[in-house]
């Protein structure tokens, strides 16, 4: 019997459920640009190894970034200026292996793009050759717009890092806000500049809200933030923060989804008293 027949008398069949549009295999840059054109929003958090990489790929995590904040997250650094190309390589290609749907991005470390647009070019090729990354993200605003420039051209997607920017951050005074009262103006200035040479978006740190979102709204690529407010088109947070690994005080801009500190102590604790108490292993874990 057709669907017209066994339609109900008086009653028009049932029209067929909209085709839902199959997620995207692979998060690529013009997703994050549509999403914004949208008004939709996404995630991007850190990651430094496949494990991570792979839980939060699974999670739908839209982005993932391979951060230079390694150095202190990961490499026990007190800043991010220690970490070396070759040590986000190995980093960015765990991540890469780990992930099979989001973006990855990869931090440029402090020394790698300052010299020139070339030496910048080259650092981000190696990324991209070897550890198989999507995208770098380079800090800095206007000075560095020739450097973001010369990337795009060697067909290297770039994401710009304006507002507080670690790397520079001896000579910003500190981890300090940036972007309040008339210097607002300059984070603006400093946005439009990276957009204009080819960014196919832009993050930004430790910024007032509204002046992200006066950011946000001025760019037509996408942004993202991180102590910038709710008014950025994608936030970021550093995994480890987010989960709560770490102890001592964290940012404001941070929220806590989680106490893993307390989670995996108490399984380190748990193990080592079976371990003096001679219950572990069992008959179970032997040959």
């Amino acid at each position: 019997m057709s669907a017209e027949e066994s339609a109900p008398y008086g009653q028009s069949p049932a029209a067929p459920p909209e085709a839902v549009p199959a997620p995207p295999s692979r998060i690529r840059t013009h997703h994050l640009a549509k999403a914004k054109e949208a008004g939709q929003r996404f995630a991007m958090v850190t990651a430094y190894d496949q494990y991570m990489a792979g839980i939060f790929d699974e999670a739908g995590i839209e982005v993932l970034l391979v951060g230079d904040s390694a150095a202190n997250n990961v490499l026990g650094h007190e800043t991010t200026l220690p970490i070396t190309l070759d040590e986000m390589v190995m980093f960015s290609r765990a991540v890469t292996a780990g992930s099979r749907r989001a973006l990855v991005v990869a931090d440029l470390p402090f020394g790698s793009y300052q010299v020139s647009p070339g030496q910048a070019v080259e650092s981000a090729v190696r990324l991209m050759k070897e550890a198989r990354v999507h995208a770098v993200k380079l800090e800095g605003g206007a000075h560095f717009a020739d450097h973001v420039r010369a990337i795009t051209r060697a067909g290297i997607p770039v994401m710009g890092h304006v507002g507080f920017t670690p790397q520079s951050e001896h000579a910003l005074g500190g981890y300090r806000v940036q972007g309040r009262g008339a210097a607002a103006r300059a984070v603006l200035e400093d946005a439009l500049a990276i957009e204009a040479a080819g960014a196919f978006s832009v993050l930004m740190e430790m910024v007032p809200a509204e002046t992200a979102a006066e950011v946000d709204r001025a760019l037509k690529v996408p942004t993202v933030g991180i102590g910038a407010g709710a008014g950025t088109t994608g936030q970021v947070l550093v995994w480890q923060d987010m989960l709560g690994l770490g102890q001592g005080k964290v940012p404001r801009f941070v929220k806590r989804y989680a106490d893993l500190r307390s989670i995996v102590s108490g399984a380190a604790r748990a193990y080592r008293d079976d371990v003096l108490a001679g219950t572990f292993p069992g008959a179970e874990h032997s040959f």
